[in-house]
């Protein structure tokens, strides 16, 4: 007799036979054609999909999100899935997950978890095994955690629904979650909700629940896209510490070839639902073999970048995954394309370490990229220096300035209690310049940059724009000022009003000032997408029918349209793909020289800054750390927090050398409510002393325009090295 499952099992298969008989076809022409997905004579495979497809339905329009994908995974092994946005690698693991979205089914190929075939497996079957064999880590932690549930209990379900542990039992098993991935007094924190954490706790909570139950596989989806790069480097530290002590299968999924490169052993590449390029980690970035893994690694910004050069960008855009083009999915944006990559599939090609590739022309040896460099692509034409400033009086001065905004109770002896979200900064920014602010989330950039074209009032300093102070401006005064101080805002997608089309969008700005009549304005529209790179009928268009690359050129169209003076971009790229980053940074850089804008560029990614600013301010807790032009900063790091952050950057290759032990910073951002006394920095600082909590450190000059606040720099000041070496 069979069991009750066993009966439901078979009644499926044999209601299935044909989706059978098809998907055991893939099997055989998988095992035949794809080196990495044959099992291993010592049983060590723990996942083996072959050529899975998905499709998903829209109505009438249906979407193929991923096609014969083929990929394996070992026991103890981290599988890195690469690829832009849309290129299948999310589906792919929401397939292994058995959570494909509204409309969307399995059509042909294998997942094998351990021996069990998981397509067309009994939903509850499924339900068993996710969460307890299998789980994942969403990309966005806010939306993934139930906003009206405390932590302890959204980690504790799982332990409760697999292995049915009492309330008490679970709660304690959270508890200890919560300290397994680094949560300071997790039993505190069990009776918080989400918004109450940070981004990072919040993560580190989503890695919890997964670990909950001791999984064999972990998928990890973009686990660190939208954490600081100091954040990011301690979540991914965390999974590959979890994965090896609790030996533990995972899937990294990200857009990140610099994250790869730390924490992959295997790599597959994936581009228009395929996979265009799989094998070991050192192989495929020392010798890169498809043309699309070649342009994605020349495409990244580093911090070695020559700023003088543009950088490299893919030209154009995925293509649409409604419609499976008869070549080379890659062949439209490749420049080594010839008619048989537009006519004719590339198969998938194994090489002697298993390296795989898809392409008609692969990469020559010889010509691979290496370290920062790409060789066998063409650089465009090298950008102009900065011009020089022509005039002695600074575009934009910003002088001691200080925001504080009170917020929900009262502190000790019964005081108002304010987030000091800026204080006492001052910087100068020449016509023509550029200055770039970083820092982590949280320390001020953004509502620096709002203060610095008047959006936001500050409590104390003033910013002085042409030799007039804005600050106490009446809003009558300011109006003539504000088309000539214009922001680039971080989220296109919110920025632009979704019921208003492009043309409208742009015309806006000028119909406000009352520059022009209609067609005058639509004339000017037109120009401001040819100066961007748009084709005019995009005016036709609403922002939800563009890319994000598209309607980030459409946010810095806009803010161009009154000639401004100063342009202040507030995290620019962070949601963009690299490819598609490259493109506008390129674009700002031509911008901001053609038009000799003065501006600040506000990001978190260090590269970005390193390859747009002439000069740069690190902030931390609403203060300046360090300031000095690039090259002082990135060249000869004087803070520990700058030094903590450059540390932190993930570089695309394997065998660049890992970050000493104790140079990343660490912990996460003190309250700007209570911010520590003395230097702010001295809770994550490896050197601080007893003068670092006692004494706040002066912003003090080190060399020429070099400046760092800091009671133990890593670099001596030029005029007083005795004094500094006595401490």
């Amino acid at each position: 007799m069979f069991s009750e499952p066993d009966e439901r099992r078979l009644k499926y298969v044999s209601q299935n036979r044909r989706m059978v008989e098809e998907m055991e076809s893939h099997i055989v022409r998988a095992s035949d054609g794809f080196e990495n997905a044959r099992e291993p004579a010592d049983g060590s495979r723990v996942l083996t999909i072959r050529n899975l497809s998905v499709e998903i339905r829209r109505g009438d329009r249906i979407v193929h999100p991923v096609s014969d994908v083929s990929l394996a995974l070992d026991r103890g092994e981290t599988l890195g899935i690469v690829g832009e946005t849309g290129s299948g690698k999310s589906m792919t693991g929401l397939a292994v997950m058995g959570m494909l979205p509204a409309g969307g089914r399995v059509t042909g190929g294998s997942i094998d978890f351990g021996g069990t075939e998981l397509v067309g497996l009994p939903a509850d079957r499924y339900r068993a095994l996710r969460g307890n064999d299998i789980a994942m880590v969403f990309q966005d932690s806010m939306t993934a955690l139930n906003p009206t549930r405390r932590i302890g209990e959204q980690v504790a379900e799982p332990v409760r629904l697999h292995q049915g542990a009492s309330k008490q039992a679970a709660r304690a098993r959270a508890a200890e979650l919560l300290d397994l991935v680094g949560i300071p007094k997790p039993l505190e924190r069990l009776d918080d909700h989400p918004h109450q954490l940070s981004g990072g706790m919040r993560q580190r909570v989503m890695i919890a629940m997964a670990l909950a139950c001791e999984p064999r596989v972990v998928i990890a989806d973009e686990p660190t896209t939208a954490l600081d790069v100091s954040i990011q480097a301690e979540i991914l530290d965390l999974l590959d510490d979890l994965r090896s002590r609790l030996g533990m299968s995972m899937i990294l999924i990200t857009h990140d070839m610099g994250v790869i490169a730390r924490h992959a052993d295997r790599v597959g590449v994936m581009y228009a639902g395929r996979v265009a390029e799989t094998g070991p980690t050192p192989a495929l970035f020392s010798h890169t073999r498809h043309r699309y893994t070649h342009a994605l690694l020349s495409s990244i910004p580093s911090l070695t970048q020559d700023r003088r050069e543009q950088l490299f960008s893919i030209p154009g855009t995925p293509p649409d995954l409604s419609a499976s083009p008869a070549g080379c999915p890659f062949a439209p944006r490749c420049a080594a394309a010839t008619d048989r990559c537009h006519e004719e599939r590339p198969p998938l090609s194994v090489e002697e370490d298993g390296h795989t590739h898809a392409c008609w022309h692969p990469v020559a040896t010889a010509a691979v990229r290496t370290g920062s460099g790409a060789s066998a692509v063409a650089r465009p034409a090298v950008s102009p220096e900065a011009p020089a400033a022509r005039e002695t009086m600074p575009r934009l001065r910003i002088v001691d300035l200080g925001l504080e905004y009170p917020v929900g109770g009262r502190g000790f002896l019964g005081r108002r209690r304010t987030v000091k979200a800026v204080s006492g900064v001052s910087f100068d920014v020449a016509p023509g310049e550029t200055f770039g602010l970083v820092g982590e989330s949280g320390c001020g950039k953004s509502s620096l940059g709002r203060m610095l074209v008047a959006l936001n009032r500050p409590t104390s300093g003033e910013v002085i724009f042409d030799g007039a102070s804005v600050t106490g401006m009446s809003a009558r005064e300011l109006a003539p000022r504000r088309s000539q101080l214009q922001m680039m805002f971080q989220d296109s997608n919110s920025s632009l009003d979704p019921r208003m089309r492009i043309g409208a969008i742009l015309r806006e700005p000028l119909a406000i000032q009352g520059i022009g009549r209609r067609a005058a304005r639509t004339a000017r529209a037109r120009e401001l997408l040819g100066d961007v790179g748009l084709p005019s009928g995009v005016l036709e268009r609403y922002p939800h029918e563009l890319s994000g690359g598209q309607r980030q050129r459409v946010g810095l169209a806009r803010a161009l349209a009154l000639d401004p003076k100063v342009l202040v971009a507030d995290e620019p790229v962070s949601a963009l793909d690299v490819s598609i980053r490259s493109q506008i940074l390129n674009l700002m850089h031509r911008v901001q020289r053609e038009r000799e804008l003065s501006s600040v560029v506000i990001s978190h990614d260090l590269a970005v800054v390193r390859y747009l600013a002439d000069r740069v301010g690190v902030m931390y807790l609403g203060k300046l750390m360090e300031t000095g032009t690039t090259e002082e900063v990135y060249g000869s790091t004087a803070h520990p927090y700058t030094a903590g952050l450059l540390a932190a950057v993930p570089e695309a290759d394997p065998a660049a050398p890992r970050p000493r032990s104790g140079t990343r910073v660490r912990g996460e951002l003190p309250s700007p409510i209570d911010p520590p006394s003395g230097c702010r920095f001295r809770t994550r600082c490896p050197l601080a002393t007893e003068v670092c909590a006692a004494t706040e450190p002066a912003l003090a000059t080190l060399t020429g325009t070099h400046k760092a606040a800091c009671h133990h720099p890593l670099r001596l000041p030029a005029a007083q090295p005795e004094e500094l070496s006595a401490r």
